[in-house]
């Protein structure tokens, strides 16, 4: 009996101990580590416009707007892009639902998208595993600039230069692939080329 309470005990103090080191101090001295070395990061690389919050460099949202440049099509919520329900379709590649939704969307966007090219960039009929990839490769934004560009009846050459601007490239040189930061480059539209606001939905 005495060697089962001393077991007892010891289990006891060393869940304690455990929950303090990895449920409190190892949290708080990582966020203050964070906080004090990349606090911009740490706080969700949040996107500031005039002192009001307007994204995340890290979450897409939608822009349905012809004026500006469309992220992937999001399975994430009811209506897409919903972070609190971030995940892909879940669509394997035989599948009939899957197949309709990407024929429905190469055609929505041929339709809106009439000076492109006819090849639609994959990316821009398809959804990425989390659903809110801020990004677009260099040649899905490229395939939309002359709707943009017409939209807001500004030259070609002007908006595929503000892409070639934003564009970034592999990480440390050799990690990832170059791309384009959806949010940044919208906002970039506008300060270049005047507010788009009244082409939003």
């Amino acid at each position: 009996m005495i060697n089962i309470q001393r077991e007892i005990g010891v289990a006891l103090r060393m869940t304690v101990v455990t929950l303090f080191l990895t449920g409190l101090a190892y949290p708080l001295a990582l966020t203050a580590l964070a906080q004090a070395l990349f606090p911009w990061r740490a706080n969700g690389s949040l996107v500031t416009l005039e002192g009001r919050v307007v994204g995340s460099e890290l979450i897409a949202q939608p822009f349905k707007s012809p004026a500006y440049f469309q992220p992937r099509p999001s399975a994430a919520g009811n209506d897409g892009y919903d972070a609190a329900n971030s995940g892909g379709s879940n669509f394997g590649a035989t599948s009939q639902k899957l197949r309709d939704r990407v024929a429905q969307d190469v055609a929505r966007l041929r339709a809106e998208n009439p000076q492109a090219p006819a090849a639609v960039p994959i990316e821009l009929a398809t959804t990425s595993a989390s659903g809110l990839d801020p990004e677009l490769s260099p040649e899905a934004a490229r395939w939309q600039a002359p709707r943009v560009a017409a939209a807001r009846s500004v030259p070609l050459a002007q908006v595929q230069g503000l892409i070639e601007q934003f564009l970034e490239g592999r990480t440390l040189g050799l990690l990832g692939e170059p791309r384009v930061n959806v949010l940044r480059l919208n906002l970039a539209l506008d300060q270049r080329f005047g507010s788009g606001a009244r082409h939003r939905d």
